[in-house]
């Protein structure tokens, strides 16, 4: 359930395996790169449900209470991102936004996804939305802190040496998305990263694929590391 949001396979693992020598990840990163960073997350779900007024009235309609509040969000975020590059930014989406009215309320319903970089106040952020929100409803979910680990370990190292032995150039990557990572890394103390073939900028797109010469190539990668680690 990794795509699911709730990672259950992971916290699964976490129950099993209380010390686990290495962690790799399956993740597209490329055949002849590792990812050693992923972004944190946190998933908001706000509700507003105001008394109906006539669209020519005084006041402003629940859909608009709500943009105000996703502008204020934005206006919050805009100083802690100026300058930074994409995995030191906070990155906010609006996954869904739905209103409806029963004739003598209306309501807005919206899910928000938030993308945390590395030591981000997440405390501090929970405290605006729920001073932002007003009088809205607010549930949290799907709280990942973010992560990025060291080169400098055996994992990494076989990594690189079995790549640069099927003929490729290593390479380190850090992703903007959340991945397992998220959930066992703070919890083992144990060298990690994440590995697959594939093009992770197409991922839940309808343009995901994966070439079988990469596969292949992969493939031949893990098992060199498996033999050597």
């Amino acid at each position: 359930e990794e795509e699911a949001a709730t990672s259950r396979g992971a916290h699964e693992a976490l129950r099993m395996f209380k010390s686990p020598k290495f962690c790799i990840i399956g993740e597209p990163s490329s055949w002849d790169a590792v990812t050693l960073g992923y972004k944190g997350r946190l998933l908001l779900d706000y509700e507003l449900e105001i008394p109906m007024k006539h669209t020519a009235a005084q006041g402003k309609l629940v859909c608009e209470e709500t943009i105000d509040f996703w502008n204020q969000i934005k206006a919050w975020c805009h100083p802690l991102n100026e300058g930074k590059g994409r995995f030191e930014t906070i990155d906010c989406t609006i996954r869904s936004f739905n209103s409806e009215n029963n004739g003598i309320h209306e309501r807005a319903k919206v899910k928000l996804g938030f993308r945390l970089p590395v030591h981000f106040p997440l405390k501090e952020f929970k405290i605006f939305l729920a001073e932002a929100a007003g009088a809205a409803q607010l549930n949290f979910s799907g709280e990942e802190v973010a992560v990025r680990m060291g080169k400098s370990n055996p994992l990494v190292k076989s990594f690189l040496q079995s790549i640069r032995a099927n003929q490729g150039s290593p390479k380190f990557k850090v992703k903007t998305g959340t991945s397992d990572m998220n959930v066992v890394a703070p919890q083992w103390n144990c060298p990690l990263l994440a590995y697959g073939p594939g093009d992770s900028s197409l991922d839940h797109t309808p343009h995901e694929y994966i070439e079988i010469e990469e596969y292949g190539k992969s493939i031949d990668v893990l098992e060199s590391v498996l033999r050597t680690i």
